[in-house]
C-alpha cells in the first residue's frame, strides 16, 4: 500500500514538473505577437495551460497590458510539486531507501 502511494506521488510530481516547463513554453510564446493560437501545435498548448492560467486570471487581471497572473500560477504549482517531492523523500527514508 505504501508503495503505491509513493508510486502515485512521484508520479503527481513528475506531472507537475512537466505542467511546468509547458507553462514556461506558454508564457514565453507570449512574446511573439505573430504567433496564431488557433494553429497547432499552439492550439494544443493552449488548451492544455490556459485553464489553469485563467484561475490566476479572475483574480490578478492585466496591468497596464502585462499579464502577471503566470507568476502566481508559477508560485503555486512549485509550492505543490515541492511539496509532493518532499513528501517522496519522506517516505522514501522511512521504508530505508
Amino acid at each position: 500500500m505504501e508503495s503505491t502511494i509513493g508510486l502515485l506521488i512521484t508520479t503527481l510530481a513528475t506531472f507537475i514538473t512537466f505542467y511546468s516547463y509547458l507553462l514556461i513554453i506558454r508564457v514565453l510564446l507570449t512574446w511573439f505577437p505573430t504567433i496564431n493560437w488557433y494553429n497547432q501545435p499552439f492550439a494544443a498548448l493552449s488548451q492544455i495551460t490556459d485553464p489553469y492560467l485563467n484561475l490566476f486570471r479572475s483574480i490578478i487581471p492585466p496591468l497596464g497590458g502585462i499579464d502577471f497572473s503566470p507568476i502566481l500560477a508559477f508560485l503555486l504549482l512549485n509550492l505543490v510539486g515541492g511539496l509532493l517531492n518532499n513528501l517522496a523523500v519522506g517516505m522514501r527514508f522511512t521504508q530505508g531507501f
